[in-house]
């Protein structure tokens, strides 16, 4: 409270003096302290606390007044005390006054009608006005509060028992998924030794208890709705990484403002139920003879493939499979061997599809694929080779080797149908279709794709072969520096069959690569392009740098740098004179490996460059995170470049930016002398396209190279 003074008074009208006038100080204190409920004092810090004085609440307090209580005239505030807290009450003040501290202890009295009561007592030692040390404080009446603390304590005791014995466990946490108390039952059913390590281990339940995660979520959406859950099924990790299935009964404990405390309850170990249960779900879903899914699981994938394939505007392939002469084995060898080669090709058959892929057996020996994200039907194509392929391989059956086949019939979501019973028509008619044209094949339901597939098996066919007889071909493009003189040049793979004609590295490619052959392809045309880069480096003195390209797939494949340095070291060509092309597809799937791989180059001496810059989303990500040397603007950013329209604008900001990242930029697809112009104007280090020459045969660009004078700085 402020009391005004003559100086709060100055220049105040004089309708306000009045209420400026100086009050009583002494009269205002006298009337608070008097008034608290409770003790006001001051005391002698001697043996018997001898007061000096005392508040009227001592009354009401003790029972005696301040003349009885002032001076020890007729009982010392030692004697009111309990005589079995008084030594604790002295130490704990000395202990505050040694340290200069306030104190706060709270011990028993007993009044003059010789009731107990529990006081909380505050105070500190201070200097009156004659410099003696005396002690001040409040003494106030706690015996309510410390009855129900007592109740508390003996209710947390009898709880405490239960809690500890229960064969549940039993739990309180925190609405963030920290464990406040969990009972040995709860540690025991979790791997724990003790309660003490579950809840030091287990700080985050959401992320470290619940096999699914979402699992904390739902508990949450239920306890905000209802308050509470039952029989709240999830399965859970023990501490050694088992897991059990868990039911949970649980509900929020709230205080007398109705906030939220903790969330309290218990568990039960369900995981025998849920095995039980998972067997009668696995019996009703599976063929019990090859453990396949049945009919009635199938339509259910079905429906769930149909539906991802139309979010994903992919294809969906329902392939109908009938084995080949199995009535004949099943009938001369018995149900026996029939049902052993039933087991075998199912084994093959998921062996031979993705996880994501379903097998299904319909009955007797015909079989239904479900094969999905697939974009386009020579990747189905290929998966359905590997089928044949593995159910090729003989089979042993009473202790001969059998060979079987299979007709295959495919239908593909949306194409040949939107539905389950549609696609399984056709496939079924596809496969009949199959049977018909000799068997051990496989037809697609519509005439175009048949005639897709066939074509696409006939380039395989002929690639095989081709690659046998060593009939792959390698044309070489120069890369001109702004002078236009040759600094490099890069390799492309070319093909000419003796019935199919040219077929371009656009059409054959994509096949080698969905057939398993590109390794071999690639390998082929290194070994014919690495020595020829051996050759024409011989005898020059400006060295000549070799471009070749790698497939995102064989990039990623198993050691594909130990190859690549096993083919520079047979051709004797220094790895510094090769540039190795990538695109940006090999950083989508696994960027750790792909920065490996490429530092694995690096470390082999080969430079790295980045083809087709400026077509993707993420190039200027991975220009920053990858050891990269050289960036290949794409042709479409080269492509109309000198009428100064937006494609100027990317070009310039492209080579810009590899300039300020000390990359060597080079452009694809120059065709006029404008575009060159621009391009060297702009900074461009390295220049390519049919204005400079179109990719020549190996005898042609050898020609090329010894008509052009040799400008090295050797040389001049």
């Amino acid at each position: 409270m402020l009391i005004p003074t003559p100086a709060h008074c100055a220049g105040s009208n004089p309708a306000s003096l009045l209420s400026c006038e100086i009050l009583d100080r002494s009269r205002v204190l006298d009337t608070l302290v008097n008034n608290l409920e409770g003790m006001a004092y001051r005391c002698h810090h001697d043996s018997t606390w001898t007061m000096i004085f005392v508040s009227q609440g001592c009354a009401e307090l003790t029972g005696y007044g301040p003349d009885e209580l002032i001076g020890n005239s007729r009982v010392s505030w030692e004697e009111i005390t309990h005589p079995e807290d008084r030594e604790r009450v002295r130490a704990s003040i000395r202990r505050a006054m040694d340290n200069r501290q306030r104190f706060a202890v709270s011990y028993r009295i007993v009044m003059l009608s010789g009731e107990i009561r529990w006081v909380l007592e505050r105070g500190i030692a201070v200097t009156d006005e004659q410099d003696e040390l005396v002690l001040e404080g409040f003494i106030e009446d706690i015996t309510a509060q410390q009855e129900t603390h007592v109740a508390l304590e003996r209710a947390e005791l009898r709880y405490r028992s239960i809690f500890e014995h229960a064969s549940e466990g039993i739990f309180q946490t925190t609405s963030d998924g920290r464990y406040l108390a969990a009972n040995p039952a709860l540690a025991r059913l979790y791997g724990y030794a003790t309660a003490q390590e579950l809840i030091a281990d287990l700080s985050d339940i959401g992320r470290r208890l619940y096999v699914d995660s979402r699992r904390r979520d739902d508990f949450h959406h239920l306890m905000e709705l209802y308050g509470e859950v039952h029989d709240f099924e999830s399965e859970v990790y023990r501490q050694d990484g088992s897991r059990l299935w868990i039911s949970e009964n649980a509900h929020i404990v709230r205080g007398p403002e109705g906030e939220f405390i903790c969330y309290e309850g218990t568990v039960q170990d369900i995981s025998e139920r849920k095995r039980y249960q998972r067997e009668l779900e696995y019996q009703a879903s599976h063929d019990l003879l090859t453990g396949l899914s049945n009919r009635a699981l199938l339509q259910d994938r079905i429906g769930q493939g149909i539906a991802r394939a139309a979010e994903l505007e992919r294809r969906l392939a329902l392939v109908f499979l009938d084995l080949d002469n199995f009535k004949l084995i099943n009938d001369s060898l018995g149900h026996a061997a029939g049902d052993e080669l039933l087991k075998q090709i199912a084994g093959r058959l998921r062996g031979s599809l993705h996880e994501s892929d379903t097998v299904a057996r319909l009955g007797g020996d015909e079989f239904v694929l479900l094969l999905n994200d697939h974009q386009q039907p020579g990747t189905v194509i290929t998966v359905l080779e590997h089928v044949l392929q593995e159910i090729g391989r003989p089979v042993r059956l009473a202790g001969r080797d059998f060979h079987i086949g299979a007709s295959l019939g495919v239908a593909l979501y949306p194409d040949d149908g939107k539905d389950a019973q549609t696609l399984l028509k056709h496939a079924d008619a596809a496969m009949y279709a199959a049977k018909g044209r000799g068997r051990n094949n496989f037809q697609f339901f519509t005439h175009e794709l048949n005639r897709l597939a066939n074509e696409r098996l006939t380039v395989e066919t002929a690639m095989r072969g081709a690659l046998e007889r060593d009939e792959f071909d390698v044309h070489y493009q120069p890369k001109v520096d702004h002078r236009r003189r040759i600094i490099g040049v890069e390799a492309l793979a070319r093909w000419f069959h003796p019935e199919l004609g040219t077929v371009t590295p656009d059409r054959f490619i994509p096949i080698a690569e969905e057939a398993g052959l590109i390794l071999p392809l690639t390998t082929a045309i290194l070994r014919r392009a690495f020595a020829a880069a051996r050759q024409w480096n011989r005898e020059r003195q400006t060295p000549l740098r070799l471009a070749v390209n790698l497939s995102p797939q064989l990039f990623l494949g198993e050691d594909i740098v130990p190859h690549i340095a096993g083919l520079l070291s047979e051709a004797q060509l220094p790895a510094s004179l090769v540039e190795l092309e990538i695109t940006e597809n090999v950083f989508l799937g696994d960027g750790e490996r792909a920065i490996a791989i490429l530092r694995g180059f690096k470390a082999l001496g080969c430079s790295l460059a980045m083809d087709d810059f400026g077509t993707g989303y993420s190039s200027l990500g991975y220009l920053r995170r990858f050891p990269l040397d050289i960036i290949k603007i794409d042709r479409s950013l080269v492509t109309g470049i000198e009428h100064e329209g937006d494609e100027a604008m990317i070009a310039r900001a492209a080579i810009s930016l590899g300039q300020s990242l000390l990359k060597t930029v080079v452009a694809e697809g120059v065709e006029n002398q404008a575009q060159f112009d621009f391009l060297r104007e702009q900074g461009c280090d390295e220049f390519q396209g049919y204005l400079l020459s179109r990719p020549l045969p190996y005898a042609d660009f050898a020609r090329l190279l010894d008509a052009e004078t040799d400008r090295s700085p050797a040389a001049a």
